[in-house]
Order: structure tokens, then C-alpha cells, then sequence
């Protein structure tokens, strides 16, 4: 192992109960310490018995792919940050492979504590992706199915641009610079459920909505993610349809009618 061991020492010590932290996969999660470090402690976190980073002093580590495993099956690869203030570790962009215990050990001159987190990861089906059609001038509202709570904080974006946010009790929507303009005037979010309604769509509003939300509890903050596909049909399509067919019709009838003026027909 190369991290930096810490220091034996006996020590009193102190073990927390077990969080237990349901999430789907493309989710993010951050496990909190509830302490702030410094030069005298240790921040060890361990996965299923493999230690994957860690705090010691003023340097911080995070195991490479080899680090955390032995066979190479690079489960972690860019998808954990620890925070050098207080060692909380964060997962990014989870999968069901980083399912398991996550062990937390805080040591110091004069104590030691262990916390334990049991993550568990479910899979996310295709039909869990919302399919949002409507026609062009229409309006469409998109709905999260989860509970709003006061203190969740709620971000809407579309293409990486944020559209909206709550935060509490403030919310706000972008400005026009901040939405190139193509939604001026044209959204309204709903402060109590968190749904975002875009009107009078245009073609040029398809595409994945990614709605973010941010559930925080003492021990852990969940960010879930779900995503919207809205496609939007334009008038012209159905306009030239319709005269297409209406053309036809016209030249149809019209060749019916010669045919029974010159007698080919009887009516």
C-alpha cells in the first residue's frame, strides 16, 4: 500500500451506527465526516476493506485504479474527489459496481472514530428516461416525480446551460444572455413542486433536460439526476403535409371530372 500509514497509538475509540444511502445509477453522492481537519488527524476512507484515500497532515491522496483494486477493474476511475478541509469523499456519475461499505476512520493523538456508510446503487432501466413529444407553439411542463423538501436544492439545465434553480426559498430562472434568448419569456417554474414549464415551444428547444436534485441529510448529500428527451415537431411540417395532400386531392379531382365530361365515366 502506498499511502501513508497512520500512526499506532492506543487510543479511545468510537463507533457511529450505519447509514444506509439508496441511490440509482448516474446519480452522485457525498459522504460527509462532520469535521474539519488538521495537522493532527488521520482521514481514512475504505471500500470494502480496500483504502481509497486518504488525509494525513497537509497532503491529501486518492488511490489510482490499480490502488483501489487488484484486478484492474478501474471502478473508481474519475469518479472520486476528496475534500482537503474537511475529508468528506465524494462519488460522481455512480455505477451499481461501486456498490458496498464505505468505511470512514478519523484518528487522532488522543482518539480514533469509525462511521460506516452501506451504498447502495440500483440499476436505471431506458424506460426511466422520460420521452416528452409535443408540437411546435405548444407548451410542456416537465415534472419531477420526486418530493420536494425546503432544504433540496433544484438546478434545471439544457445543453450544460442552467435554466433554473431553487435553493430554499429563492428561485431563479436565467437571463436572456445567459439562454442565448432562444427561452425569453418562455419559462415558468413551479416554486412548490419544482416542474419547469417552457411555452410556446419552438423547434429549437429539443433535446435532454437534466434536472438536478440535491437532497442533504446530516451524514450525506444525494444529487440525483433525471433527464427529459423533448422533441419538438414544427408547423411547417405538418403545413407542407397538409398541402401536399390537399395538391393531390385537388389534381385527383380534377382528372375524375375530365374523365366524365368526355364521357370515359358514367355518373
Amino acid at each position: 500500500n502506498k499511502f501513508t500509514s497512520p500512526l499506532k497509538q492506543k487510543n479511545k475509540q468510537s463507533v457511529s451506527g450505519v447509514d444506509t444511502v439508496s441511490m440509482k445509477e448516474g446519480d452522485s453522492v457525498i459522504l460527509h465526516t462532520g469535521v474539519k481537519t488538521n495537522k493532527q488527524n488521520y482521514i481514512i476512507w475504505y471500500f470494502n476493506d480496500t483504502r481509497i484515500a486518504q488525509i494525513s497532515g497537509d497532503l491529501s491522496h486518492i488511490c489510482t485504479d490499480v490502488q483501489c483494486h487488484n484486478d484492474g477493474d478501474e471502478r473508481f476511475r474519475d469518479k472520486l474527489k476528496l475534500d482537503s478541509q474537511t475529508g468528506s469523499l465524494t462519488l460522481t456519475d455512480i455505477t451499481n459496481t461501486v456498490s458496498g461499505v464505505y468505511e470512514l476512520k478519523i484518528i487522532s493523538s488522543t482518539s480514533s472514530s469509525e462511521k460506516i456508510f452501506n451504498v447502495i446503487v440500483n440499476d436505471v432501466s431506458a424506460d426511466e428516461r422520460d420521452e416528452v413529444k409535443t408540437n411546435e407553439r405548444e407548451s410542456i411542463t416537465l415534472v419531477s416525480d420526486e418530493t420536494k423538501n425546503p432544504n433540496d436544492v433544484l438546478m434545471w439545465y439544457f445543453n450544460d446551460i442552467l435554466l433554473a434553480e431553487i435553493t430554499g426559498d429563492q428561485r431563479k430562472i436565467c437571463t436572456d444572455d445567459q439562454c442565448d434568448e432562444r427561452f425569453r419569456d418562455r419559462l415558468k417554474l413551479d416554486h412548490q413542486t419544482g416542474s419547469l414549464t417552457i411555452m410556446n415551444t419552438r423547434t429549437t428547444d429539443f433535446g435532454d433536460y437534466k434536472l438536478l436534485i440535491t437532497i442533504s441529510d446530516r451524514s450525506f448529500s444525494i444529487t440525483r439526476v433525471k433527464i427529459f428527451n423533448v422533441t419538438v415537431t414544427g408547423e411547417y411540417i405538418i403545413h407542407s403535409f397538409n398541402s401536399f395532400f390537399f395538391e393531390e386531392f385537388s389534381k385527383n379531382s380534377i382528372f375524375l371530372i375530365n374523365l366524365v365530361s368526355v364521357g370515359m365515366w358514367s355518373v
